[in-house]
């Protein structure tokens, strides 16, 4: 039987399994929530969501930890950013999903945020995986990457124009729900 949520300086105690969350975990889930809902509808992540909540978080961090807080977060959202930064440069994400990652780091800190990324990739592949299947795009998306891995291998990593997000033909996946998905399995399984 899961115990009634309580209260522990600044970690709330979620049930009897041992999920912590603190007031930052709370904030990150719906940051991520209310990325992933606008992703969704308009795939997009507005940056007043993005720029807004890494501010936020810097300000939260330097409040209750001083400038070490501070400096934790500005880690966080380094982290963040740079972690998705080379897919984004060679045009496998949007703007959006790194400044949302970036924010979210700002709230979590970098080794959370390394997480969350290794959680989000994970999740994003079965995204992946799932709605090309579910689009009869599955043995493309394959051949894509096959194509990707070996213009990689002689060029080297650089956007293939004919499979990025602006030229591609097969469907596009909303990537803020992988990172919602991520940022869940980082609060329960960290």
């Amino acid at each position: 039987m899961a115990a009634l949520p309580a209260t522990i300086g600044r970690t709330v105690l979620v049930d009897a399994q041992g999920i912590n969350m603190n007031s930052a975990h709370i904030v990150g889930l719906t940051i991520a929530s209310l990325a992933c809902v606008t992703d969704l509808r308009t795939r997009r992540i507005p940056n007043v969501l993005t720029f807004g909540a890494a501010l936020a978080g810097l300000l939260y961090q330097f409040v209750s930890g001083g400038i070490d807080g501070l400096g934790h977060a500005a880690l966080g959202w380094l982290a963040g950013g740079l972690i998705f930064i080379l897919p984004f440069a060679v045009r496998g994400l949007g703007g959006g999903d790194v400044k949302l990652l970036a924010a979210l780091g700002a709230w979590l800190g970098p080794a959370d945020v390394v997480w969350l990324s290794l959680y989000t990739g994970v999740a994003g592949g079965v995204m992946a995986i799932v709605v090309s299947a579910r689009y009869g795009y599955l043995g493309t998306a394959i051949q894509n990457v096959k194509l990707l891995l070996c213009h990689w291998r002689v060029a080297g990593i650089e956007a293939v124009p004919a499979i990025t997000l602006e030229h591609s033909g097969g469907p596009k996946l909303a990537y803020a729900f992988p990172i919602l998905t991520g940022m869940v399995a980082t609060i329960w399984l960290r």
